[in-house]
């Protein structure tokens, strides 16, 4: 995905990412270089290659990528914070006393929800816009959590494995780890492959297979206690986006729910509309392929819920 005016930009000329993002091993002969993107022959995850600067990720992070007034036209920003309130109610649940950290809060809905449910969260982003969100990496916060959230998250991190560890050392025993990200050995990854919603270059640095991330989490000590893949958020869309894109002109669902200055490109109001329509006849397709790809546990998304003992 590239961010307006992107197209206009002399492209940077960087040499290949030499390791894994996500386990660290050189990506060798064994690894396959694919658009975008390398996967590792050892653990199974992608990174992205060549690896953005940082000045390339500032500008995919731009404004209009969140801008202060919301990102989703009509409901869209309100359903958002109300599965996010949803989240906050089962991590109030299910996780013992204590603090939530949020890694990735975003607009603080998550923490708002917590808030609203007697918790106390703390969260974490690149750039803090309220009190309650500190401007720092998962290494450097100090105390111990009942519960720890990575919700689309943890591909954001460029070094998500250590992220990982890090956070798992920072759980009061019982707590929670919750995880929810794109998984890379889904049913859509195949079936659209370059063109799957969840590769969202180059925010997005590591592509993970839900059998890394499980196998990261019980090598750090954690009890896997739920995986699943509904519950993880975007599934339906990922199908719907998806499909909508196979059609003449490549239209795109994604921009035209989103409001005119968190679009990536302008819209004209005929095309944004003939684009929800699609959308709107596509979605029990989608609907079907989603519940189909859980079934065979090969969700577009993944949701893990693991343990500290």
């Amino acid at each position: 995905m590239r961010t307006p005016g992107s197209a206009r930009r002399e492209p940077s000329r960087q040499a290949p990412t030499p390791s894994c993002a996500w386990c660290g091993r050189p990506l060798g002969p064994d690894a396959a270089r694919l658009k975008g993107r390398t996967v590792c022959g050892s653990c199974g995850a992608a990174t992205t290659d060549p690896w953005p600067s940082e000045d390339e990720l500032s500008q995919a992070y731009e404004g209009w990528y969140r801008p202060a007034e919301g990102r989703f036209a009509g409901l869209g920003d309100r359903l958002l914070r109300r599965s996010r309130g949803a989240l906050a109610s089962r991590l109030d649940r299910v996780a013992p006393p204590g603090p939530v950290l949020d890694v990735g809060s975003g607009d603080g809905a998550l923490l708002d929800g917590l808030a609203a449910a007697g918790r106390e969260g703390v969260g974490l982003e690149r750039h803090a816009s309220r009190p309650d969100v500190l401007e720092l990496e998962v290494g450097q916060v100090r105390g111990r959590f009942a519960a720890i959230v990575f919700w689309h998250s943890l591909e954001h991190l460029p070094r998500p494995g250590e992220a990982l560890k890090d956070a798992a050392a920072l759980l009061a025993p019982g707590g929670v780890m919750v995880i929810a990200a794109p998984n890379l050995d889904s049913l859509q990854t195949r079936v659209f492959g370059d063109r799957w919603l969840a590769l969202d270059l180059p925010r997005h640095l590591v592509h993970l297979p839900a059998r890394a991330l499980v196998a990261r989490l019980r090598g750090e000590g954690l009890r896997i206690e739920r995986v699943s893949h509904l519950r993880g958020g975007q599934v339906v869309f990922g199908w719907l986006h998806g499909l909508v894109g196979t059609l003449p002109g490549r239209p795109d669902l994604y921009d035209a729910m989103r409001r005119a200055p968190a679009r990536r490109s302008p819209m004209s109001r005929r095309r944004r509309v003939m684009t929800l329509a699609a959308g709107v006849a596509l979605l029990l397709p989608a609907a079907v392929a989603a519940v189909a790809e859980a079934l065979v546990r090969r969700g577009g998304s993944m949701y893990v819920e693991a343990r500290r003992g």
